[in-house]
């Protein structure tokens, strides 16, 4: 399997079909390298390492979200670190870490977000 086959298996069991679908239909010449570039990059070798489980990956990904106060891709990476395995208490913690290393003001802005995205399960 290519990279791009590997990313593309994971950033589904990751996002969701939906979501990668969404993506997909969306994406255009403009945008077509970019996602080639994170889906056989950012999926197809980061995500596949053998280092982390996607449990850590996903308690990564939140903090780093919240410290760049990304709050569109925070949303959708709660919904992936619940299929990732993380409980909603696990995330609770992800996020109180994240106030005091990042900041309350975002750590507040991510329980907003996080509590939007939970209470759709």
């Amino acid at each position: 399997m290519s990279s791009y086959d590997d990313g593309m298996t994971v950033r589904r069991e990751v996002l969701g079909d939906p979501h990668v679908d969404r993506a997909v239909a969306a994406t255009t010449d403009f945008t077509a390298d970019f996602q080639d570039l994170i889906t056989r990059y950012a999926w197809g070798e980061i995500w596949t390492r053998p280092g982390l489980d996607r449990r850590s990956r996903s308690m990564i990904t939140l903090t780093a979200l919240i410290a760049r106060g990304h709050h569109d891709e925070l949303a959708m990476h709660v919904r992936a670190a619940r299929r990732n395995g993380l409980s909603v208490d696990e995330i609770k913690e992800v996020l109180l870490q994240s106030a005091i290393y990042c900041g309350v003001p975002d750590a507040n802005t991510a329980f907003r977000i996080a509590s939007g995205v939970l209470a759709e399960d």
